[in-house]
């Protein structure tokens, strides 16, 4: 039975560059994978092709060989120069492993060597600070301090971990690597070592303050700057003021969340702000002034035009919030709402049936609506 082509298994082209073969190689890897296909016998065959394929096309002189003489190059009759490795599992992992970090390397915490696991493993933990503020403070900015309990580096050991005088030691498990590896089937798995938890050192002497941790608990004062324009969500980072890292790693971050409070005055939608204003039905009639407060504790001249309806907005340019990365300032939008009169007396109300007999002609939107409606009400009788 003839053998199926390299190139065709894998579903490249003969003239396919090596990050070709290498990504056509992952695809196929990740599809068919034993462990994703569990039972499934044809895919662990076509598993095996697949990786059989790679070891010969990966290594340019056995590529060359087999784009002269096909299968024939690694059957005997050319000198027996070559394997494909088939009589045992250690080529085949080695075809496997040359990828395995970039197939499975997120899951198994496996990207970077060494130095990368340990700083993962001695990193402290980022924090999170929720801080209310209320309109104002949001407007203007606001300095405060806070109190985060936290974990901060251990003076006693100076954040080693070990007792004074004594240092940590390689890992005797993993040899100060921080990771160790298994071979399981086909291929090698790498994992953190069980003994060190990844840092490639361990204590023999702990600090007895810390209990080799290299960090205490304790509560930390901070002073934070809110800038103007903040909003509730508005993420602020402070970069190493979380905690402590474990033996001298890097410290995490602090995250403040901010939650702006409700005003009992203003409304916000963004930069711009909305204050809704009553005032009387003959102010709305024949017009006036008023005075609108503005979030900055001062106040402006509002002039309201004869014959304004309700729920117009009069806009104040530039009296709104301000960006929080500088810039422009929203603006203010002022809601008139024009109210009823109530508790009339006699007298009162005397005049008010005076001025409604006056009004046939001052009420546009009411005659317009009702002629409507009587058009409605004709052409469904």
């Amino acid at each position: 039975m003839s053998k199926s082509d390299y190139y065709d298994i894998l579903g490249c082209s003969r003239s396919a560059s090596e990050a070709e073969l290498k990504k056509a190689f992952r695809a196929k890897a990740k599809e068919l994978h034993p462990d994703t296909n569990s039972g499934n016998a044809s895919a662990t065959e076509k598993f095996k092709q697949v990786n059989e394929a790679y070891e010969i096309l990966r290594d340019p002189n056995k590529r060359a060989a087999y784009d002269r003489y096909g299968h024939a190059a690694f059957e005997g009759n050319m000198g027996g120069g070559f394997s494909t490795g088939q009589s045992g599992n250690g080529d085949f992992a080695s075809a496997f492993s040359d990828v395995f970090e970039d197939l499975f390397g997120d899951f198994m915490g496996n990207s970077g060597g060494r130095s990368q696991t340990s700083n993962r493993a001695n990193r402290g933990a980022d924090l999170r600070y929720n801080m209310r503020v209320n309109l104002e403070e949001a407007y203007s900015g606001k300095k405060t301090n806070i109190d985060i309990p936290t974990s901060i580096s251990c003076n006693t050991c100076n954040g080693t971990g070990a007792q004074s005088g004594a240092s940590p030691t390689s890992c005797p498990t993993c040899s100060g690597i921080g990771k160790v590896r298994a071979q399981q089937g086909f291929f090698t798995v790498e994992r953190t070592c069980p003994t060190c938890s990844g840092r490639g050192q361990i204590i023999k002497n702990p600090c007895r303050l810390c209990s080799g941790q290299g960090r205490v608990e304790k509560s930390k004062k901070l002073s934070v700057n809110i800038p103007p324009g903040v909003e509730t969500g508005t993420r602020i980072r402070l970069t190493g003021e979380g905690e402590a890292g474990i033996r001298g790693g890097n410290s995490g971050d602090l995250y403040i969340f901010i939650e702006v409070q409700k005003h009992s005055l203003f409304e916000r939608d963004g930069q711009n702000l909305y204050c809704r204003i009553p005032i009387a039905m003959t102010t709305a009639a024949l017009g006036g002034d008023l005075e609108a407060p503005t979030l900055d504790g001062g106040k402006t001249r509002v002039k309201i035009p004869e014959g304004a309806q309700n729920n117009k907005q009069l806009r104040l340019k530039g009296k709104g919030m301000p960006a929080i990365r500088g810039g422009s300032k929203g603006d203010l939008y002022i809601e008139i709402l024009v109210e009823t009169p109530v508790n009339l007396n006699s007298e009162q109300k005397e005049i008010l049936e005076k001025f409604e007999k006056s009004c046939k002609n001052n009420s546009p939107a009411n005659q317009d609506f009702f002629g409507r409606v009587k058009k409605f009400w004709g052409a469904n009788n």
